[in-house]
Formats: C-alpha cells, sequence, structure tokens
C-alpha cells in the first residue's frame, strides 16, 4: 500500500474519494501538530523558514518555533513596521502542500473527521464514494484586520435569511446558518491584525472558541472543536490610545512575542535593499554609495531616539525603503533633467527623502509645533553629524588648534565672505567645479581618504561640507533649488528662519 506521505501532488489529486483517501493509510492530523511535525523536519535539515527576515534570528524567531513546538496560539507584540504580519503569512511555508478536503464544504471538512451538518450527511449517505478534493496550503490562511465596524457575525457568523428561504428551513435549522471568517478557517491559520483595534464585545466572543472549542451564533448553540492556528498581531501603542487586549483573552493566547527593530545598521541596510522596489533601469542608471545608504538607516536611527518623535508609535522600516527609493528616484530625476548617463547620489539628493519622513513619522506636541518638515531635515542633519564622525576627524578636538587643524583652509574660505549653492539639478560637471572651487576641501579629502577616487571623492568632499555643517564650522540654509553653504558668523545677522534648538540656530536643519 502507498502511504499517503509518500505521494505526490500529481498522485494526490488522483484521489477523488473517501474511500481511495483511506486506502493510502491517511489519518487526520490538527493544524499545531502538522505545523509542529514540519518544523521539526526543518530544524533537522537546518532550512530556514522565514526566508528574508533579518535581525530576528537570535531573538523573535526561536521564541516563534518554541511556539510552534509547543502548539501555541500566539500573539506578536511590537511597534509598527516590525514583520509581525509577513512573519505571520510565512507560516504557511510550515503546512502541507495539500491537505483532502469533503468536496463542496464550507469548513474544509476532513472526510475522515467532518465537522459540519453538511459534512457528516455527505459521508453518511455516500460512504466510502464521497468525493474528494485538495486544498493548497496558500488557501489555508486568513487575515482580518481588526477595525471598529467587525461585527461577531463577520468573525463567527450568523442567521442567513436567504438560505432559510431559499432551503424552506426554519430559522431553528442548523443549515440556516452562515459561518463567519473563523468557522471557514478550520485546519488554516487565523490572523487577526491590530488586535487591541478589536471591540471588547467582540473579544469577548473569542473566549470559547481559542479555550473550549465551542461558540452561539444567535440563538444556536454550536459544539464545533474548530481546528486553527491563531495568529494575533499588536502594537503596544494600542494598549494605552485606542483600545487594549481584554485579560481574559490575554490569558487564553498561549505565547506573546516581543518583536523589535533591528539592532545594527548593517541588518537595517539589508531589509532596505531587499525590500525597496526599484526599476531596473534606476538600478543600472544611479549608483549609490555604501555611505548614503547607511545616512539613509541612520535618519531611522535617530527617529527612533528624537524628543520630536512620538517613541509609543514607532519609526516603521518603511520609512528606510520610502526613504531609499525618493533618494534614487531624486538622483534620477536630475540625470535625466540634465540629460546625462549614468549618475551617482550626493548629499544634495537627501532633499528628495524629506517626504518619505515627514509622512511616517509621528511627532510629539513640541515637534507638531516646528513642523514635520524642520524635523524631517534636523534628522538628517543628526544622522550626518553621525555618520561623519566615521569618516573624517572630529572637528571639536580643532578648534583650538588652527596650525593642525585640517578643516582651517575650507573655514577661512568661507569666513572671507564666500558662498557656495549646491543646486538640486546642478549638472555632473557644475556640481564637480562647485566643490573643486573650494580651496582646500579636495586636499582634505585626499589627506583622510588617500584611495579614494572619482566620484565617492566628490561625495565625500560634499559630506565635508555638510559634516561642518553641522559642527558648527558653517552655515548650511535650504534655499529655493538647493542648499546654500556660508560663514556661520555671517549667517547669524541674516537668519530667516530659527532652528529646532540653539545648537541648530545657524541652519535650517
Amino acid at each position: 500500500m502507498t502511504e499517503y506521505k509518500d505521494l505526490n501532488a500529481d498522485q494526490l489529486h488522483r484521489i477523488n474519494t473517501l474511500g481511495q483517501l483511506k486506502a493510502t493509510g491517511y489519518s487526520p492530523r490538527s493544524i499545531k501538530k502538522e505545523l509542529r511535525d514540519n518544523l521539526v523536519e526543518k530544524l533537522r535539515k537546518k532550512e530556514n523558514v522565514f526566508e528574508g527576515i533579518w535581525g530576528y534570528e537570535d531573538t523573535v524567531i526561536p521564541d516563534i518555533q518554541r511556539a510552534i513546538l509547543s502548539m501555541h496560539n500566539m500573539n506578536l507584540l511590537g511597534l509598527r513596521g516590525q514583520a509581525k504580519t509577513r512573519i505571520a503569512r510565512m507560516m504557511t511555508h510550515l503546512l502541507d502542500e495539500y491537505i483532502p478536503v469533503l468536496k463542496g464544504s464550507e469548513l474544509n471538512d476532513d472526510p475522515m473527521q467532518p465537522l459540519s451538518r453538511h459534512g457528516h450527511d455527505m459521508v453518511k449517505e455516500m460512504g466510502d464514494d464521497a468525493p474528494v478534493s485538495w486544498l493548497h496550503r496558500s488557501d489555508r490562511y486568513t487575515e482580518k484586520l481588526a477595525t471598529p465596524d467587525v461585527s461577531v457575525a463577520d468573525l463567527v457568523g450568523d442567521v442567513d435569511p436567504i438560505k432559510a428561504a431559499t432551503l424552506k428551513l426554519p430559522y431553528s435549522d442548523e443549515r440556516v446558518l452562515h459561518y463567519g471568517l473563523i468557522p471557514r478557517s478550520h485546519r488554516g491559520i487565523f490572523v487577526i491584525n491590530e488586535l487591541p483595534d478589536l471591540q471588547a464585545r467582540i473579544q469577548v466572543a473569542l473566549f470559547n472558541i481559542l479555550q473550549e472549542g465551542d461558540m452561539q451564533i444567535r440563538g444556536f448553540k454550536l459544539r464545533l472543536p474548530l481546528d486553527i492556528q491563531f495568529v494575533f498581531t499588536a502594537n503596544p501603542e494600542d494598549y494605552t490610545n485606542r483600545g487594549s487586549i481584554v485579560t481574559p483573552l490575554k490569558d487564553r493566547i498561549d505565547s506573546q512575542i516581543i518583536t523589535h527593530y533591528p539592532m545594527s545598521l548593517d541588518i537595517s541596510r539589508k531589509i532596505t535593499e531587499q525590500e525597496a522596489n526599484l526599476q531596473g533601469e534606476q538600478k543600472e542608471a544611479v549608483f549609490v554609495f555604501d555611505e548614503a545608504r547607511d545616512l539613509i538607516e541612520q535618519v531611522a536611527i535617530e527617529a527612533r531616539d528624537s524628543e520630536y518623535v512620538d517613541p509609543k508609535s514607532g519609526v516603521s522600516a518603511r520609512l528606510t525603503i520610502s526613504a531609499f527609493e525618493n533618494l534614487v528616484a531624486a538622483a534620477e530625476r536630475r540625470r535625466l533633467v540634465n540629460d546625462e548617463g549614468n549618475t551617482h547620489v550626493r548629499l544634495t539628493d537627501f532633499h528628495g527623502v524629506v517626504p518619505a519622513i515627514t509622512g511616517k513619522v509621528e511627532l510629539v506636541y513640541e515637534g507638531e509645533q516646528e513642523g514635520a518638515g524642520i524635523v524631517a531635515h534636523n534628522l538628517i542633519g543628526k544622522a550626518i553629524r553621525t555618520r561623519f564622525a566615521t569618516l573624517f576627524p572630529d572637528p571639536d578636538e580643532f578648534r583650538k588648534q588652527k596650525d593642525k587643524n585640517p578643516y582651517r583652509e575650507v573655514v577661512e574660505w568661507f569666513g572671507e565672505g564666500n558662498v557656495l549653492d549646491l543646486m538640486y539639478d546642478d549638472s555632473e560637471e557644475t556640481y564637480h567645479e562647485k566643490l573643486e572651487s573650494v580651496p582646500g576641501l579636495s586636499n582634505l579629502v585626499k589627506e583622510i581618504h588617500k584611495k579614494e577616487e572619482g566620484n565617492f571623492r566628490y561625495f565625500l568632499m560634499e559630506f565635508a561640507l555638510h559634516g561642518l555643517s553641522e559642527y558648527s564650522q558653517l552655515s548650511k540654509k535650504q534655499i529655493l533649488k538647493g542648499t546654500q553653504f556660508k560663514d556661520l558668523l555671517s549667517s547669524m545677522f541674516s537668519m530667516d528662519a530659527p532652528g529646532l534648538d540653539d545648537e541648530d540656530e545657524d541652519d535650517d536643519y
């Protein structure tokens, strides 16, 4: 006899009746046992179930694996943009590719253990001739976003008057019921996103389903031992702002797994580069230096620590993904405007990431007063200051050492009243000429980064100017179509707008 577990997809689809299924030695298995068995096999083979999930290898993923091995329902608790929903969706990879169901069953009835009235009647009437079909694992996943308008009928079910009229049945007959999403997820994974947003009275409806396996629809008390892997996601912010998970429900969720943001800049970069939606022509035409990629990630890190950003809301990984896409688009637009060939990103291109920041950070009251745009510029500026320290000597160490100060010639040139305007749409040639026009700037980069040549050298030259402004050596100001650098002292007497704090008063970042 051919064992069920040894059959491939083609062979499985040739099994069309209950009798043929029995002949394979098939025996029912709960979804939690199915997930557990398949995880055990993958762990033994050293296979990665959650491919593309970075930064959770030693924290979240082991916790999820322990929950699956324990056959637990779970709640993924974390701030927005921490891959909670993506992890839940990837759990389908631990399901069998196909499972048998009674054909036409609305509750995915197991042919050997029918759950619905329809399934019982079919097996009773047809016996081994009961028709069997095959359900793919992708069809065994159901996801529901918890919104205030979600009802018990949506999740559990309700009486269907149209069905009663069509079948000519009284409302007291079980067959008039229309089952909700949860019963229809029998033998599958059911996910409720943002669980605290679900009204408390709706959460109460989940109690018995999770623990006792029974439920009530209108006047019907049904004993349905539903076989479901429940996965919930929740944001800690919701516990205090919009809603909460009622205590009895929390008590019935076996494992609560806490997610987190990437713990290193390298992990952040991997996520951004993996998720960014760049077109082929963008990848070919726009070169992004590693330092520019790091700077994008540093913006998110600064935002998570910023006094102007609400820490309860968090800063999603979607910020860096959108910012990276905008950065490339800014360089691409400049290339197209100037009708040039391939190009590389500049620091001035970072003006293009501001829209990606303003829409993805929740500001505290003080930040809202200053304005989202100014906060975004401030975050970029702080990121530049942080990354500047990895590329150049600390300017503060040379303030009283004029003879040894590597920035002296550059700063003195601006001190003589010279101004440099780097425009967003400057051509490659113009951009190079402007940077070369600053005495000492090229030699500064050559001295500190002796091996760097070509476009990256110009990127570092511009980086030096931005960095010096962040260390209050120069003034930096956003003008209509670009960035203006000039002497710090002169800018104090012609300042158009205040900065975010005393340290930043001399520039618009």
